[in-house]
């Protein structure tokens, strides 16, 4: 099976970080996806972007968006 340029881009940008960074990455990626779709109907991501702002230090500080 193919993986996406998206699912691959993804995986290439999570790869980069430390064994102990991935899950907050993971965080991250979901709470950011959750936001796009629901602001512009689809969900933008630029991984690398995201992995970088966990390497320097980015974690939540308030409870994930609601559904709402």
């Amino acid at each position: 099976m193919n993986e996406s340029p998206k699912s691959s881009k993804r995986e290439e940008a999570r790869n980069s970080l430390p064994e102990d960074l991935r899950p907050i990455f993971d965080e991250l990626v979901e709470d950011y996806q959750f936001a796009t779709r629901k602001r512009f109907g689809q969900g933008f991501v630029a991984y690398t972007i995201l992995a970088e702002l966990v390497r320097v230090g980015w974690r939540h500080a308030a409870e994930p968006l609601s559904d709402e």
